[in-house]
């Protein structure tokens, strides 16, 4: 109870920390896609299918995957430990429609319930002009009539060319060892993305931050979301996930909350902020750790 009351007053105190509405143009009522603006950053949302965030751009430049094949692109919302549902993704969540409500400066988009998990999922989106951020706050909804542990979790993917990943750990404590070709460098773990005939995922537990750098477009991903303890996340999980598909695809940019006891009728809230700016740099370096930490202050 404790943790789900701690991160709803986080999401409240990010909402009257200088967020302001979130200007949503609907360029397509059939497409059930919305068009978030904060200055030269834009992020758009399809309704219709599972509440998935296309796109997140820089003026005309993209920053996640726009690949065609399912589960290959955008970013989606998940509830955690896998291992209850495994694969494929839970389709109420991640691909049917989601109701659409916009309220007090807020784009709010609900799930249906899914039979198995007993769950509803809440994507509320703000625009944080003060900050240049766009803030969505997920929530998870134990619909059923018993008791229900979960975890949220985010999953973003970006294209496997010309990136950089960074967050702070250290190298030798990412685990499965030897999957990924992290380097220690200014005090946070760097992988500059590589190929290979298998998929791999690795686990790390962060600072509550990870960044992406996409070099050709010199443009600094940044999200930030609850640093969590050892001991929080679901089991078998963790803070920060990074999974790369076989060959040269893309890549998930995985964070996950706090795991959480629920009541019936009770919701977990987890909040995630998105920052999207231009960057001179093209390598590991103290300046662009530096770039992030002035973002999150």
């Amino acid at each position: 109870m404790k943790q789900i009351l701690t991160s709803l007053l986080m999401a409240i105190a990010m909402i009257f920390m200088g967020t302001t509405t979130a200007k949503a143009d609907v360029p397509n009522e059939e497409t059930g896609q919305y068009v978030l603006k904060c200055g030269n950053v834009s992020m758009t949302i399809d309704a219709a299918k599972g509440g998935k965030i296309l796109s997140y751009k820089y003026g005309d430049q993209e920053v996640i995957s726009q690949q065609k094949w399912p589960e290959s692109f955008g970013s989606t919302f998940w509830t955690s430990p896998q291992k209850e549902w495994y694969w494929p993704p839970v389709p109420e969540y991640d691909k049917k429609p989601y109701q659409v409500e916009e309220k007090d400066g807020v784009l709010t988009m609900t799930s249906e319930v899914n039979e198995k998990l007993k769950f509803k999922i809440r994507k509320a989106f703000a625009v944080d002009e003060q900050h240049q951020a766009i803030v969505i706050t997920y929530s998870i909804i134990n619909a059923s009539d018993e008791t229900r542990k979960v975890a949220p979790w985010e999953i973003t993917r970006v294209q496997n060319e010309g990136g950089l990943i960074f967050f702070e750990a250290p190298v030798d404590s990412i685990w499965p060892a030897g999957l990924m070709n992290f380097k220690d460098a200014f005090g946070a773990a760097w992988y500059q993305p590589d190929e290979a005939n298998e998929n791999r995922k690795v686990n790390a537990d962060g600072k509550g931050w990870l960044a992406y750098l996409n070099q050709e477009k010199g443009l600094l991903l940044v999200k930030q979301f609850e640093d969590l303890d050892k001991g929080q996340p679901a089991p078998d999980e963790a803070e920060i996930q990074v999974y790369v598909n076989r060959g040269k695809t893309y890549i998930e940019l995985e964070s996950q909350g706090a795991y959480a006891t629920l009541q019936p009728g009770e919701a977990l809230n987890w909040t995630v902020r998105w920052y999207l700016q231009p960057t001179d740099a093209s390598e590991p370096s103290e300046a662009l750790l530096q770039q992030v930490k002035k973002i999150l202050e």
